[in-house]
């Protein structure tokens, strides 16, 4: 089997209401699918994370070394390619493009195999998970406090066990924010809070010993990914468990991390941290290393098909009969091709998703809605 051509589709939606997070704001979703073909009739599909139409360069830079390659060849193709652009950059847009590519070839690999991606990967340790929806942002123009716990209380009503919020502007409203939100979710419901590496070390600390009686289960991206001594003395400093890793690229980013116990969770992204190939060493380094895993996850159904059968396939650490079971991300935020580009849909019932059942990914692909991706 081999390669014949690598297209990568451009979704772009202009939103009715930005949103922001501490690093940035959203006037667009968009967002880069990469669609490999070969010539035994074969399709995978895989996705980037971060800026699409950068990515979407690099992947079509990286195409002229795939084109005519065996697709099944998972392991050689990922150290071909990151070979050929390491020394230009072994983090960043090398690292996320090259996601989008190797999770289309699992996909390959698991239509060619007939069987689901998670089973190439090991074998499922679970057929569903649960999810946490992600949202929470500041929307410009909004009472921040109401509006965040009026959306949060929304989510407990759609079933959802657990949910995300954005802080990382300004100590005294996020801890308003934070008490709003549990008032309106009550005890039983988790949450977590995610500063987008808004806060300076001192502010982190202080956010952190003062939002202990609200009952968090992580405190994600409390300072800059660069920062790794922030990150430590963070951890040290404050009772919440510290999360971290969306911007940290590849095994080689993750290795100080981890090796550092710079976080008690750490937060790879299977679409931009390089995919399934990459992704299986991170879950063995922090199964080494007894960090937990849990995925950030920030894209379309096929990252949401990926990630799912990503954890679905990540070992219990340590075993026994009630394992520790990573959530999957839900990104709740306005985004209408998150589902659209899917032929069925994947949405959560009671707040759990159904790990896909057929070969590779387990998904198809509206075609009618990549024709009308930009908008």
């Amino acid at each position: 089997m081999k390669i014949t051509a690598i297209t990568t589709h451009l979704l772009d939606h202009k939103l009715d209401q930005r949103f922001e997070s501490a690093s940035s704001g959203f006037d667009r979703r968009t967002h880069l699918l990469v669609e490999v073909t070969t010539d035994a009739g074969l399709t995978g599909w895989g996705e980037c994370l971060g800026p699409a139409r950068l990515n979407a360069a690099v992947v079509q830079g990286m195409a002229t070394l795939l084109i005519g390659q065996n697709p099944l060849e998972t392991e050689k193709r990922w150290i071909e390619v990151y070979h050929a652009f390491r020394d230009q950059g072994q983090r960043g847009l090398t690292i996320t493009a090259l996601s989008g590519i190797d999770i289309a070839l699992w996909d390959i690999r698991g239509k060619a195999w007939n069987a689901p991606v998670s089973t190439l990967l090991g074998g499922r340790f679970r057929e569903q998970v649960t999810a946490y929806a992600t949202g929470g942002f500041r929307k410009p123009g909004r009472d921040r406090v109401a509006d965040i716990a009026a959306e949060v209380a929304g989510y407990k009503a759609e079933g959802f066990k657990a949910a995300k919020i954005k802080i990382g502007f300004d100590v005294e409203e996020d801890l308003e924010v934070i008490a709003a939100c549990r008032a309106a979710i009550g005890p039983e419901m988790r949450l977590m809070i995610d500063a987008n590496h808004g806060y300076d070390t001192v502010e982190a600390i202080r956010l952190g010993r003062l939002a202990e009686p609200y009952d968090i289960d992580w405190f994600e991206e409390p300072v800059l990914p660069e920062h790794l001594d922030a990150y430590a003395d963070v951890r040290s400093n404050q009772p919440i468990p510290v999360a971290g890793g969306e911007t940290w690229h590849g095994r080689w980013g993750m290795k100080d991390p981890v090796e550092r116990r710079c976080v008690d969770i750490l937060q790879p992204d299977i679409c931009g941290t390089g995919g399934f190939t990459e992704g299986r060493r991170i879950a063995d380094m922090c199964a080494l290393h007894g960090i937990r895993l849990v995925p950030h996850v920030w894209g379309t159904g096929v990252q949401l098909a990926a990630s799912l059968h990503y954890i679905a396939a990540l070992p219990p650490n340590p075993p026994r009969p009630e394992p520790f079971s990573p959530m999957l991300e839900f990104d709740r935020t306005e985004m209408p091709f998150r589902q659209s580009i899917l032929t069925c849909p994947i949405e959560p019932v009671a707040g759990v998703l159904t790990v896909p059942g057929g070969p590779g990914l387990g998904i198809e692909i509206d075609r009618n809605t990549l024709l009308g991706g930009v908008r």
